[in-house]
């Protein structure tokens, strides 16, 4: 297969991520981190070779993480992950390694400082770049939130649910109740043909290392309220419609901090799933399942929130 590469290839482009933020810790590694090495590996078979120039930006060093304290060990992280499956033994279900291997993920992000698993195993993925690419030209571009193009093929299009149409069809499809966000602060988003465009622009760079961020907020910030209100007139404009064809009404309901979300979140389910877990037990299981699956619920939501919200109240530009 390398035999039939044009013998001009002079730029290799990596754009495999695994994006969801509560994604498997062995999968999110195996995409983010050894796609990588593996990509490096490759390039260097092709003889790629730069002459040396600026650094635009800082890359993660070997080692650093966010967290004061903590050394990063990527080849301890992959044995982790070999362990913990090893434990698990080839006789358990998929869905019970899913499940701990996520968990897995949840209890070392947070460990190194950061939040979530998606950005974690990126952070990782451009440490083992910088250890492995020797003296191959590396340009490494960051893009803040990708939404649908500008121009081509035509404004607003975009392949598939991504990003922040996650939240309007979740809200479409009355799987959310409310909007969570500080409205006030900006929403650095950037339509995913201007990213081509910076990664075409950049891609024959000649630096050692060249770190650029592809983002919005300086020149042109906008800021949640917008995503708001664009929503609201939406579904004002072209209501929701339930199962019998009828409108849903549309409610403008968001919180602007986290705390103030998780009240919320109490008084309205967590306290009456407590009831309903103390009636549970005075009648001997009778609404065992039916608890269960509320509670399971409740804790699914308010574990997205303390994935996603650091996001939707993040101050940096």
């Amino acid at each position: 297969m390398l035999e039939e590469l044009p013998k001009d290839v002079d730029v290799i482009v990596n754009i495999a991520a695994s994006t969801n933020f509560y994604e498997r810790y062995d999968v999110s590694l195996d995409v983010d981190v050894m796609g990588v090495k593996h990509l490096c590996q490759f390039a260097k078979h092709l003889c790629v070779r730069g002459q040396g120039g600026p650094d635009h930006g800082e890359a993660i060093g070997p080692g650093e993480s966010l967290r004061e304290g903590t050394y990063l060990d990527i080849d301890a992280e992959l044995r982790l992950v070999r362990e913990v499956k090893m434990e698990l033994g080839s006789d358990d279900a998929q869905k019970t390694e899913r499940k701990a291997m996520k968990e897995l993920g949840l209890q070392r992000v947070p460990h190194f400082g950061w939040s979530n698993t998606y950005v974690f195993t990126k952070a990782i993925g451009e440490m083992l770049l910088g250890q492995l690419r020797g003296d191959m030209p590396v340009v490494i571009m960051r893009p803040s939130i990708i939404i649908s193009v500008r121009e081509d093929p035509l404004p607003g299009w975009m392949q598939g649910t991504r990003t922040i149409d996650t939240i309007i069809t979740g809200y479409a499809k009355q799987n959310i109740s409310c909007f969570l966000a500080d409205l006030r602060t900006v929403m650095d988003v950037i339509p995913g043909n201007m990213v081509v465009k910076a990664m075409m622009a950049h891609s024959k760079e000649k630096g050692v290392q060249a770190v650029y961020h592809a983002t919005s907020s300086p020149q042109n910030p906008a800021n949640y309220n917008d995503l708001y209100q664009g929503g609201r007139q939406h579904f004002y404009e072209t209501p929701r419609l339930g199962k019998n064809g009828e409108d849903i009404p549309t409610k403008e309901m968001y919180f602007n901090t986290i705390a103030r979300f998780h009240l919320y979140m109490i008084l309205t389910f967590k306290v009456p799933l407590e009831i309903l877990h103390l009636v549970n037990l005075l009648l001997c299981g009778l609404f065992s399942r039916l608890y269960n699956d509320l509670n399971r619920k409740y804790k699914f939501v308010m574990h997205l929130v303390d994935v996603y919200g650091p996001f939707a109240m993040f101050k940096g530009w």
